[in-house]
């Protein structure tokens, strides 16, 4: 059983779930600023559901590095987008500010471990 597998099926199902209720249900309750941030969190989670898929069924990493990979990535959606998410239905952005630029920098170490490992291999 590959969890991190089950896990990036239950994030991407959620993805979906929150991309069609921002475009059915929040344009009459919030602003163009406000559904377009929305929209790029779900855009992030998204594309980084589709790495990690990539990420745990190509067979070049060894588990270690996926499972590094992902956590990075993991993270990086719960940080970045979650963020997003919450600070659309009214957490202050005071008190959350950095956890948007931490979710995107794990988004960077993950993609950079992807690069090194690609370098790594033969």
């Amino acid at each position: 059983m590959n969890k991190n597998l089950i896990l990036t099926a239950v994030i991407g199902a959620f993805t979906i779930i929150l991309g069609a209720f921002g475009a059915h249900s929040l344009q009459e309750t919030l602003t163009i600023t406000q559904l377009k941030s929305f929209e790029t969190g779900v855009r992030y989670q998204m594309f980084h559901v589709l790495a990690l898929l990539f990420v745990n069924t190509y067979n070049v990493f060894n588990t270690k590095t996926k499972n590094s990979i992902s956590l990075f990535f993991f993270l990086g959606i719960l940080f970045f987008s979650g963020s997003i998410y919450a600070i659309t239905f009214g957490v202050s952005a005071k008190s959350i500010w950095f956890i948007t630029p931490l979710g995107g920098m794990l988004f960077i170490v993950g993609w950079l471990k992807m690069a090194v490992s690609f370098y790594k291999t033969k």
